[in-house]
């Protein structure tokens, strides 16, 4: 007799990543609540203060950016234990950052009535610099993830080709650039300027081109192979 459990099926494993997300996103929302309370009583608003003048900067600092990396440890480490095969953890992963971030932003509204509107700042990560830009943006950017996911999970026949895969690789370099490049003006009277929304749109439709272009030869390729 076989008692090794069956694996639950995916429409399943979706809700638990759901509320995995969404509790994620309240304990992340939780910490900056407290670091806003500490370091910025007054409202956290760009251009911000600077922090490094702030007492105890240096070693809340380096425990932020361990926490951030820690972060993605624990997200790596659910995709892994929640999948089998690696496109599958892929999706898992993509899922959970995705639910995390958004229900980020959705808890600091209901804690802190924060963001006042989609179009506000915010330092958004911290690895290997600092990233920044409007809320909208990394939203935008989580709802791209979980349709990427939603691909990687369906049953319909899908590869990259190499040249496909550089494409990808390149538009994601070019997104983290996008994030990075505003980061580094955060303290400027005029950080908002750093921000390219044209690029930021551009990026993202490269990459849609990309699934799109891969898709539609990924489907031939499977008739053909039928015949």
């Amino acid at each position: 007799m076989n008692m090794i459990p069956k694996p639950a099926s995916w429409a399943r494993r979706i809700w638990v990543l759901l509320a995995f997300g969404i509790a994620f996103g309240f304990i992340e929302a939780a910490v900056v609540v407290y670091l806003r309370a500490l370091f910025y009583p007054n409202g956290f608003t760009f251009p911000i203060a600077p922090f490094s003048k702030m007492p105890g900067a240096t070693l809340i600092t380096i425990t932020e950016i361990a926490r951030e990396a820690a972060t993605l440890a624990l997200l790596v480490s659910s995709a892994w234990l929640m999948a089998c095969r690696l496109r599958e953890r892929l999706a898992v992963f993509l899922i959970s950052f995705a639910v995390w971030d958004i229900f980020y932003y959705v808890w600091l509204k209901v804690i802190l009535n924060w963001p006042a509107s989609l179009l506000e700042w915010d330092i958004l990560f911290l690895i290997p610099t600092i990233w920044a830009g409007p809320v909208l943006a990394p939203v935008l950017t989580s709802l791209l993830m979980c349709v990427i996911a939603a691909i990687l999970l369906s049953p319909i026949p899908w590869r990259l080709s190499f040249l496909q895969q550089l494409f990808l690789l390149g538009a994601i370099f070019a997104m983290v650039i996008c994030y990075c490049i505003p980061g580094q003006h955060i303290l400027d009277s005029d950080y908002a300027r750093w921000f390219s929304w044209p690029a930021y749109l551009l990026i993202h439709l490269a990459i849609v081109a990309v699934l799109a272009w891969s898709i539609v030869e990924s489907r031939p390729q499977s008739v053909s192979k039928r015949e």
